[in-house]
């Protein structure tokens, strides 16, 4: 008998792409895919089985199919459907909260693996240039998906050493991003006009949605030769941009906003339905993140396919130009460069003649 795979979230863009992508694994025999919503993508020849995992019935799930292996999805920072910010956070938590009881009690269950975010750390004035795995927070998240996330983990940990005999892998990704991205962040970066907080220019750190599922796919097996995959992991690709750099190949001209303001500026965003500018995400335009991935190198043997610098230009396509297309501002300012005031070509050739008539 092959491993039995249970996947939380597979109504999610990213969920929907594992149960896919799981099934294809030979040492998989069947995957079991779990939302409270019906998806609407395709997800091969997996069984749906439509369960809240906030409701005690996942329990039922896990033991009616004797699933062995966890994989869970459904932690995010956005709605799904008609759902707001409360569903969300009761998602993320009570549900994580039910699936980890569902789990402990499961004499089936073999391996667990968590989605996690980098934002577990925070985003303060203090922080250090790089957070490694053990690196504790200046200040930990007040509010928003990050709370969500270092809450999740806090149960997690929790239930690791209920049940040291599960396998527990904790992967905690940087700003998902590529073609068909699902995040708050993405739909910023989408904005026509970015508002940025004057005085800073972040660093920020991306992971592509195709190295997501490459990592989960490397989470829920085996581990290889030589690697280890139960603990906790930064997954982020190579390299940083700045949010000044983003938005130049966006296209987007941005309009830099005093700190003080850029709360009012979050909540008109939200009641309007723009974006999900939250707390929590102010604190990343201003103070960034960035963090080692050594350990998903060295222990957990994962290389992302995609730098941090690809990962943005593969989003940067699906979006289409701006209202500022980088091609166009280069195309200008080669013009300007070439006007007479601005010491182009056309001074030098009067300079040229002004100085021929001198020497006459």
């Amino acid at each position: 008998m092959g491993k039995i795979v249970l996947v939380t979230g597979a109504a999610r863009q990213l969920g929907g792409r594992f149960v896919r992508r799981v099934q294809r694994d030979p040492g998989v025999d069947r995957v079991i895919a779990v939302d409270a919503v019906a998806p609407t993508h395709q997800l091969g020849d997996a069984v749906f089985v439509p369960t809240d995992i906030r409701q005690p019935a996942i329990a039922r799930v896990l033991a009616e199919h004797s699933v062995d292996t966890v994989v869970h999805l459904d932690v995010s920072g956005k709605a799904l459907g008609a759902g707001g910010r409360t569903t969300v956070k009761e998602t993320n938590v009570i549900g994580t909260l039910q699936l980890l009881g569902a789990c402990q009690k499961s004499p089936t269950v073999q391996r667990l693996v968590i989605k996690s975010s980098t934002s577990v750390y925070g985003s303060a004035p203090r922080d250090p240039a790089v957070f490694t795995e053990t690196t504790p927070p200046k200040s930990l998240p007040s509010g928003g998906f990050a709370k969500d996330a270092v809450e999740v983990e806090g149960y997690v940990r929790g239930f690791a050493r209920r049940r040291p005999d599960v396998a527990v892998c904790v992967l905690r990704f940087a700003n998902i991003l590529g073609p068909e991205p699902d995040s708050p962040l993405a739909e910023y970066l989408s904005l026509p006009v970015l508002p940025t907080v004057f005085g800073y220019d972040p660093r920020l750190q991306f992971v592509h949605e195709d190295d997501v599922v490459d990592v989960l796919e490397i989470a829920a097996g085996e581990p290889r030769r030589g690697t280890l995959n139960s603990g906790t992991f930064n997954i982020a690709g190579d390299g940083v941009l700045l949010l000044s750099q983003c938005s130049r190949r966006l296209g987007r001209p941005t309009v830099p906003v005093p700190l003080p303001a850029v709360t009012w500026v979050g909540s008109a965003l939200r009641t309007i339905g723009m974006t999900d500018f939250s707390p929590e995400q102010v604190r990343l335009l201003t103070h960034g993140r960035v963090v080692s991935t050594v350990q998903m190198r060295e222990t957990l043997g994962f290389r992302p396919r995609f730098t941090t610098a690809e990962t943005f230009e593969e989003f940067v396509k699906a979006r289409g130009p701006g209202l500022l297309p980088p091609e166009t501002v280069s195309r200008a300012i080669g013009r300007v460069a070439e006007l007479p005031l601005a010491g182009g070509p056309g001074r030098g050739r009067t300079g040229a003649t002004h100085s021929t008539d001198g020497a006459r």
